[in-house]
C-alpha cells in the first residue's frame, strides 16, 4: 500500500490536493484523527478489496489530537507501511484573502478576541512547523493555478503523468442522439457508408471486411491522419490544464460501421502513445 498523509495550513488547498489525488486513483479520507490511521490502514490491508493507493488528511481541525500524528508515524513504520507526507502551504496574505472571499471561519479563530484571522494563521503555522519539517513534499499554492496544482500532484505521485488524464472513445449513431458527456464530437458521415453494401450491412466496424471497406477510400485515410494529428496536439493541452477526463465521441448515421472503425483507430493510437484510453461502442448492437 502507498499511503499519503496530507496536511498543511487551513485555506492553503488541502481539499484541492485530495481532489487531485482522487483523480489519479487514490482512495481519500478527509479529517481523520491520527490515532485511527494505523487501524484504518490495517483494515484495508486485511480487506478483500485491495487498495494500493490511499490518502488521508490530518490537520489542525482535529485540535490537540493532531499532535498524535508523530507517534502514529512510528506505528506505521513498525507495520512496514510506506508513507509520504504532503504538506500544503501558502502565504499568510493569500490565506487571509481566501477566507475573506469564502467567509468561512478559521479553525483556530475562537482562540482570539481579535476579528483578524492573521493571529490564527500564525498560530497554526507554529503548530504545524514540525509536520512541515518532516514532510516529504511541500507544495506552496500562493502563485499556483488549479490546473498547475493538479499537474504538480500528478507529477509527485504518478509514475507516468500521462495517466492523469483518462480518455474515453465512444462510437455512436446520430439517429440516436450525440452523447451528452462528449467533450469532442467528430462526424464521420462524410465517408462512404458500408450499410448500403448488402454483404456488409449486418456486420460491424469491429470486423475486418467493414474496416477494409471504410479505410480503402482516400478520404478516410486522410481523415484518419488529420484527426490523430489534431488529438496529438489537443491532449497535452487538456492534460496541462488539469483535465482529468476527456470523452471523444465519433458518430455516423447508425453507430454500427464507420464510427466504430474510427473510434477503434483513435483508441489504438492513443494507447500506442501511452495515454490511458478505453473504447465503448454505444449503438453498435442496435
Amino acid at each position: 500500500m502507498e499511503l499519503v498523509i496530507v496536511t498543511g495550513l487551513s485555506g492553503a488547498g488541502k481539499s484541492a490536493a485530495v481532489d487531485a489525488l482522487e483523480d489519479i486513483g487514490y482512495f481519500c479520507v478527509d479529517n481523520m484523527p491520527p490515532e485511527l490511521i494505523p487501524t484504518f490502514v490495517e483494515l484495508f490491508l486485511k480487506s478483500k478489496e485491495k487498495r494500493e493507493r490511499v490518502a488521508v488528511v490530518a490537520d489542525i481541525r482535529l485540535g490537540v489530537s493532531f499532535s498524535a500524528l508523530f507517534d502514529v508515524l512510528g506505528d506505521l513504520e513498525n507495520m512496514n507501511v510506506k508513507y509520504k507526507i504532503l504538506f500544503i502551504d501558502a502565504d499568510n496574505e493569500v490565506i487571509m484573502r481566501r477566507y475573506q472571499e469564502t467567509r468561512r471561519k478559521h479553525p483556530l479563530a475562537d482562540m482570539f478576541d481579535s476579528p483578524s484571522i492573521l493571529e490564527a494563521i500564525q498560530t497554526e503555522r507554529e503548530i504545524l512547523l514540525p509536520a512541515r519539517q518532516k514532510a516529504d513534499y511541500i507544495i506552496d499554492t500562493t502563485q499556483v493555478k488549479s490546473s498547475q496544482f493538479k499537474e504538480r500532484v500528478a507529477q509527485l505521485f504518478l509514475d507516468d503523468v500521462s495517466k492523469s488524464l483518462k480518455i474515453y472513445c465512444i462510437s455512436f449513431g446520430f439517429k440516436y442522439g450525440a452523447p451528452k458527456e462528449a467533450d469532442l464530437v467528430f462526424d464521420v458521415r462524410c465517408l462512404p457508408n458500408p450499410f448500403y453494401i448488402p454483404e456488409l450491412k449486418q456486420h460491424t466496424g469491429l470486423e475486418e471486411p467493414v474496416r477494409t471497406f471504410v479505410m480503402k477510400f482516400e478520404q478516410a485515410r486522410g481523415l484518419e491522419i488529420k484527426l490523430l494529428d489534431l488529438l496529438d496536439y489537443l491532449i497535452p493541452l487538456y492534460r496541462s490544464e488539469g483535465k482529468s477526463q476527456l470523452t471523444i465521441a465519433v458518430g455516423c448515421t447508425g453507430g454500427k460501421h464507420r464510427s466504430v472503425v474510427f473510434a477503434e483507430l483513435i483508441n489504438k493510437h492513443l494507447l500506442e502513445t501511452g495515454a490511458c484510453s478505453s473504447v465503448f461502442h454505444r449503438d453498435m448492437q442496435r
